[in-house]
């Protein structure tokens, strides 16, 4: 339980306050994941952290995965028990979470581009650049003299920038 104010005259005891590591660390996966688990713990030194995991079953379908925890034999729980409710939904939230950060992930690589990397190189640079020159590669492969033509957003020193990254190997 944690208090919602210390108790008068002092601090919130220690055993009211929230853990500094988890009693169970509950693994998405087989055997194959919770080993991994297993290894990455030892070589961490975490003691004292229960580790289990669940699989779903060779049909993928939810209300038969399999627990395994270390040193036991791999069970199933009753399909209609509330403690597999609460696991398959810590689980599904988990997937959620991680669906949800791998596509931001991939959007952002998505509109990467070399221009980004080039010092000095902003969002109106880099969109006067591709509106002049119609993508990065264009750009990367545009001359000096074409580069130096562009009126909007660059100079001599900054189209000079650009010609070197791309031509002495750092865009390429």
């Amino acid at each position: 339980m944690v208090r919602a104010s210390p108790p008068a005259g002092g601090e919130a005891r220690a055993t009211d306050a929230f853990p500094d590591r988890p009693d169970l660390v509950v693994v998405d996966g087989g055997r194959g994941q919770l080993e991994a688990a297993r290894q990455v713990f030892a070589e961490l030194g975490v003691e004292g952290v229960a580790l289990a995991s669940i699989a779903k079953g060779p049909d993928r379908n939810a209300g038969r995965e399999t627990f395994f925890i270390p040193g036991r034999e791999p069970f199933k729980l009753a399909p209609r028990r509330s403690a597999l409710f609460f696991v398959q939904r810590l689980r599904d939230e988990a997937h959620r979470f991680r669906h949800r950060h791998a596509r931001a992930r991939r959007k952002k690589d998505f509109v990467k581009s070399p221009l980004d990397e080039i010092p000095g190189i902003g969002s109106a640079r880099k969109r006067a650049l591709l509106h002049a020159f119609g993508s990065a590669k264009d750009v990367a492969n545009a001359g000096l003299a074409d580069l130096e033509k562009n009126p909007r957003a660059l100079n001599a020193a900054t189209a000079k920038r650009i010609y070197d990254f791309f031509h002495e190997g750092g865009g390429r």
